[in-house]
């Protein structure tokens, strides 16, 4: 019997497919939900929307579902295909509002995502291991022990870091014969492009989609005038993404920027450009009103991106996990994703 099959009995429940009309109610979920476990961030329906647009591995009504009690919702579950690490990756997250929480809505609606994950995987023909990856901070225990219970088993860690803006920042200058440029409509593409390829070490990357690119390019507040773009010549060498969620922090009472996206070529690294590129998005951000500079990392990044950013005065403040399992059945003891098999040779 599958999760799907074990509908909970709450009076009043309806699992459905979500609509564009759910996106508000699906940020409330979400920021409740963080609220609950002591996560300070938030999330806009536009920005949801903008983040998640429709391609052919994601579709509204298809991949979106909506956990709802007398008609108003309380839970939803996402799940997408992407092509990751050599693996077609079902990836699916929920959540749910605090008051619902342990009543079996949430294996419920993780139940129907995956079935209609295993369905979409199933009719993509290409020749690549199949599973199933969500993510989780720490402090999300709720979320945790739904991933344990659906037979999820870590697989990456990463961190969540800060660094105040106040005081003296750190100065490092450009490599010679590099420039630095704001980014500009007709850059967009190549910047795209730059960022996708050096990314390509990393774990978890995937082909820069047109989808992708769309999200990149258009959500309700990126700003890339913000961007700190280095180039050499016509070649885009290194780029950080800054960003700044004016709507989040004025619900937390914060004045937080975002080194969203720090990314540099091969040819151009082990030169200090990443060092030059986030120096210069300090005074980017402090120049924006911000007091404080965020980024996220992954903990066993390949080029020590975790040194560097701690030696430019960022500390973790939050970790991370990435979880996985094989798409049709929980993970088995020692389990490794396809990625990691590859990297070790198996």
């Amino acid at each position: 019997m599958t999760s799907y099959d074990r509908r909970p009995t709450v009076p009043g429940l309806r699992l459905r497919s979500a609509t564009p009309s759910d996106w508000q109610a699906i940020a409330d979920i979400i920021n409740a939900a963080n609220r609950g476990d002591g996560l300070d961030e938030v999330q806009s329906a536009q920005q949801l929307a903008s983040e998640l647009p429709e391609s052919a591995d994601f579709q509204l009504e298809r991949d979106l579902h909506i956990a709802e009690v007398d008609a108003v919702p309380v839970g939803f579950a996402i799940g997408r295909k992407r092509l990751r690490d050599r693996a077609l990756v079902g990836e699916t997250w929920a959540a749910l509002l605090p008051a619902w929480r342990r009543r079996g809505i949430g294996t419920a609606l993780f139940g129907r995502a995956r079935q209609a994950l295993g369905q979409l995987l199933a009719a993509d023909l290409q020749p690549w291991p199949r599973e199933l990856r969500s993510y989780a901070m720490d402090v999300q225990a709720s979320d945790i022990a739904l991933l344990t219970a659906e037979g999820f088993v870590p697989i990456r860690y990463g961190f969540e870091m800060r660094r105040p803006l106040t005081g003296v920042l750190p100065v490092h200058h450009l490599p010679s014969g590099l420039v630095l440029c704001r980014a500009v409509e007709r850059d967009h593409r190549a910047i795209f492009d730059a960022d996708v390829e050096a990314f390509q070490d990393h774990w978890g990357h995937t082909p820069g989609l047109e989808s992708d690119f769309v999200a990149r390019f258009s959500g309700p507040e990126i700003n890339t005038a913000l961007w700190c773009v280095a180039w050499d010549g016509d070649q885009v060498a290194g780029v950080v993404m800054n960003a700044i969620a004016a709507e989040e922090n004025e619900a937390l009472g914060v004045q937080r920027g975002w080194l969203d996206r720090v990314s540099v070529r091969r040819p151009w690294r082990g030169i200090g450009l990443a060092k030059a590129l986030c120096a210069s998005s300090f005074a980017v951000l402090r120049d924006h009103g911000m007091t404080e500079a965020w980024l996220g990392v992954d903990g066993a990044n390949p080029t020590g991106a975790l040194g560097l950013y701690e030696g430019l005065g960022f500390s973790v403040v939050r970790r991370w996990q990435a979880y996985g399992r094989p798409l049709d059945a929980p993970a088995p003891a020692n389990w490794r994703c396809a990625s990691d098999r590859a990297a070790m040779g198996s």
